[in-house]
């Protein structure tokens, strides 16, 4: 064996870095935010007194009793059980209604290959990029003035917005499909509406159909707080009973937000096994 020399020895057993060092200026600007993250606190009104004392460990202890105690009143689960199926179908039309509507603006915003002129491509990226810049309670509280309270605001409103981001996503699904089965169809004559149903859709499917599972399991989260703004289901009534300080009502909708989220993450789950077999 050939000895080793002195710098690849240096080089093998190279001790580790300082954690600071005076000329690195990037230590310098870690320390400086640090500094000025505990200067900012010298400013609040924190009131650590109160929030560590006897009474407000009590009033919160008494609090977190309240809300781990849900209520078994037969008239209220009634209601509970509508809203939880009021959420249900909120997510799932919603969901129905942006996978439509995006498949619809995804075709005119994508380029499905080099001779397409996609003369509406970047008007219709435009329009998609508006539908999800604007938030679902923000297109709630618009839909609220024309079509009322209730979960018809709340559905369209999912819809409008995840609309915007499933387009977006299916119009680089379908930009990024293999062109050969479409190449051989447009050279026989084939009209480019048939070789999108024929070619393009069944390589792209699966993967549109993971990106509306994806954006269900997030829509069934959005429904539940759509209803805080008038939106009906879980958020309406979770709201009410909040802001009464009911808090064993509001233990129970709670617990039928996590169960039903975790129901749609399951059925989620099972579809994408079934589509990957």
């Amino acid at each position: 064996m050939t000895p080793k020399t002195p710098s690849a020895a240096n080089e093998t057993y190279r001790l580790p870095k300082r954690l600071f060092d005076a000329r690195c200026r990037a230590c310098w600007f870690v320390f400086g935010l640090l500094c000025l993250t505990v200067a900012s606190f010298a400013t609040l009104d924190l009131q650590l007194a109160k929030i560590f004392s006897a009474d407000s460990a009590a009033r919160m202890g008494k609090f977190l009793l309240e809300l781990t105690s849900p209520t078994a009143d037969p008239t209220f689960l009634k209601k509970l059980w509508v809203a939880t199926f009021e959420t249900f179908a909120m997510s799932l039309v919603g969901t129905a209604i942006a996978a439509t509507l995006g498949l619809l603006l995804a075709l005119p915003a994508s380029k499905t290959h080099d001779a397409d002129p996609a003369r509406g491509r970047g008007v219709t990226r435009l329009l998609l990029n508006a539908l999800r810049s604007i938030p679902e309670l923000m297109w709630a509280a618009l839909l609220l003035i024309s079509a009322g309270l209730g979960p018809f605001a709340g559905t369209l409103a999912l819809g409008l917005h995840t609309a915007g981001v499933l387009g977006r996503l299916f119009a680089e699904a379908i930009e990024n499909a293999p062109q050969n089965a479409a190449f051989a169809l447009r050279a026989r004559g084939v009209s480019e509406g048939r070789v999108f149903l024929y070619a393009t859709l069944p390589q792209v499917l699966p993967q549109l159909m993971s990106y509306t599972l994806y954006r269900w399991e997030n829509n069934i989260r959005a429904a539940a707080v759509l209803g805080v703004v008038g939106g009906g289901g879980l958020g309406q009534m979770l709201s009410f009973h909040m802001g009464l300080f009911q808090m064993p009502e509001t233990s129970s909708i709670l617990i039928a937000m996590m169960l039903l989220v975790a129901l749609v993450d399951v059925a989620s789950y099972g579809a994408r096994r079934v589509m990957q077999r």
